[in-house]
């Protein structure tokens, strides 16, 4: 059976414009399958580029773009290990995950 729309007694034309470039700019950043990915990765703990890039079955380079754009929001951060300076190793910054989740709520949550 179908849902019954409302059937509203005037327009309402007084709607103010939302603002959602906060929400956006996170959804934007998460469409892209291999950012994703490399989030859904670095949950589990720290990894290389080269290691990100063959889970992703994708060129380090094109690994090393995503995680910039993933670095630039605040999202991952980097960090050498004393015992091998030659690679870089990527994790999650937690707290900012969870902003940009909270960002996502405001759209997708019901009002309470």
């Amino acid at each position: 059976m179908a849902a019954e729309s409302p059937v509203l007694p005037e327009l309402r034309l007084a709607l103010s414009r939302p603002i959602v470039e906060a929400p956006t700019a996170v959804a934007v950043l998460l469409a892209d399958a291999n950012r994703a990915g490399i989030l859904a990765i670095l949950q589990g703990g720290p990894h290389c580029v080269c290691e990100l890039a063959a889970a992703l079955d994708e060129r380090s380079n094109n690994v090393s773009n995503h995680l910039a754009r993933l670095r630039d929001a605040g999202l991952v951060r980097a960090t050498r290990a004393p015992a091998d300076t030659r690679r870089v190793y990527y994790e999650r910054d937690e707290a900012a995950c969870a902003a940009a989740l909270a960002q996502l709520r405001t759209l997708l949550e019901p009002p309470r």
